[in-house]
């Protein structure tokens, strides 16, 4: 690794870091400024309790000595206990929870990376035929539809009406319709990228010469002509990674998948203070790195690219 791109890659993990701190004082302090608490919603507790779980807690000390003490032993990765699931530390619920987000969302993408790709190329060397057609009619329809609109179809036509698929996340086999709702949209817009981008790809001068010298078909397409149209895809693959964790908010409440997405909703229902900044913190981080990881593949499939 040269040192330009070590530079850059440590340039962006400060900027990163700077990132995930914005984040977590944002949310720190509007998470205070709503009315109202954790223990609100307590059945049958006198002030005297409530008070003393607030103290428990350290809720009771000044908004910014809590803050403070809050970034201190986030700096130590200490996210303390939760305040609604009693006995439960946040980093146990959130390591739970990342178990199964991690594996519903590489499943999605890469389901998304692949057919993608093919239909989108697909589409490019049978421009204006049936086939491409088809592909962009459905495409189209997938990357207009939000993902809560496309689970909840998916839920009641497979899982309530012909019973295919378990409605539930947590059960066997729960997990296939939440990987094809957050595959849906990427996959789409994968396909619409590529096939843009192949189309430029095989309108350039080199791809002509290499016509011209008598190079098989096969090679033009997977030796120059994919590989230079996956740039933009490569670009994108990060972005995409965080759509499909912010997606999964929603997502995994739908089917009751049991991952951070549901634990960080029901942690906001709940006013669960430490769990909401515990998986804030978590799918911030996630973005960051994903964002990261995508310049340094953009720089691993194009050399030439300068990432200064």
């Amino acid at each position: 690794m040269n040192p330009k791109t070590l530079r850059y890659i440590l340039k962006r993990l400060v900027l990163g870091v700077f990132t995930v701190w914005v984040v977590i004082t944002l949310t720190f302090f509007i998470m205070h400024a709503v009315p109202g608490g954790p223990f609100l919603s307590e059945k049958a507790v006198s002030p005297a309790a409530q008070a003393a779980m607030e103290a428990k807690y350290g809720l009771d000390k000044p908004l910014m000595v809590q803050y403070t003490t809050y970034l201190t032993d986030v700096i130590q990765f200490r996210f303390g206990p939760s305040l609604k699931q009693r006995g439960r530390m946040v980093i146990d619920i959130m390591s739970d929870g990342l178990k199964v987000s991690v594996k519903l969302g590489i499943v999605a993408a890469l389901l998304a990376l692949v057919i993608g790709v093919v239909l989108g190329a697909v589409a490019a060397l049978r421009r204006n035929t049936v086939i491409d057609r088809i592909i962009m009619i459905i495409t189209t329809a997938f990357v207009s539809m939000p993902s809560f609109i496309m689970g909840s179809l998916l839920l009641v036509g497979f899982a309530i009406k012909i019973h295919m698929f378990p409605a539930n996340g947590a059960s066997k086999g729960g997990l296939v319709l939440p990987i094809i709702t957050l595959m849906l949209y990427p996959m789409s817009y994968i396909t619409r990228l590529t096939r843009s981008s192949m189309l430029d790809v095989l309108g350039q001068d080199y791809i002509r010469t290499a016509k011209a010298k008598g190079v098989s078909g096969g090679r033009i397409i997977f030796g120059h002509a994919l590989k230079n149209a996956l740039i933009p895809v490569i670009t994108y693959f990060g972005p995409m990674l965080a759509y499909i964790v912010t997606g999964s908010l929603v997502v995994e409440q739908i089917f009751a998948v049991p991952g951070i997405g549901r634990a960080f909703v029901q942690s906001i229902i709940n006013r669960d203070y430490t769990l909401i900044m515990g998986t804030t913190i978590v799918l911030a981080s996630l973005i960051v790195i994903m964002n990261l990881v995508s310049d340094i593949m953009y720089k691993i499939v194009d050399p030439r690219i300068n990432l200064e």
